[in-house]
């Protein structure tokens, strides 16, 4: 992946099955056939660190948080819906991240555009 972390997001994001990017409140976000926002990236949104929201399945933000709260946090405004907030100030593992965005996607995308990832 590219050192720009913004650039490695959006290569993962526009990879995926009928996805687009548009800003949505100022930051770039990725939607699932232009409605559903499944990834957005936040820099240093309201002074936080640099990183990324996305959906994530029941159960992950948890998981995730409890195992590497330096690397995981709850986004405001839509944390309480189980997303995820992903530091991207940290050593990243690309791999990770690409399974991560995968997973997001997943959970907002109709089940046909699921299907297509297989």
């Amino acid at each position: 992946m590219a050192d720009d972390p913004l650039e490695s997001l959006r290569r993962l994001c526009l990879a995926l099955p009928e996805t687009t990017e548009r800003l949505s409140h100022g930051a770039p976000t990725w939607f699932v056939q232009d409605k559903k926002t499944f990834v957005t990236y936040a820099d240093h949104h309201h002074g936080a660190r640099l990183a990324f929201w996305c959906a994530a399945p029941p159960g992950t933000q948890e998981a995730l948080l409890a195992e590497a709260p330096e690397r995981f946090f709850r986004p405001p405004y839509v944390g309480h819906r189980g997303w995820l907030g992903v530091y991207l100030d940290v050593p990243l593992d690309w791999a990770e991240i690409c399974e991560i965005v995968t997973d997001a996607y997943r959970t907002i995308a109709p089940k046909r555009l699921i299907a297509r990832l297989e």
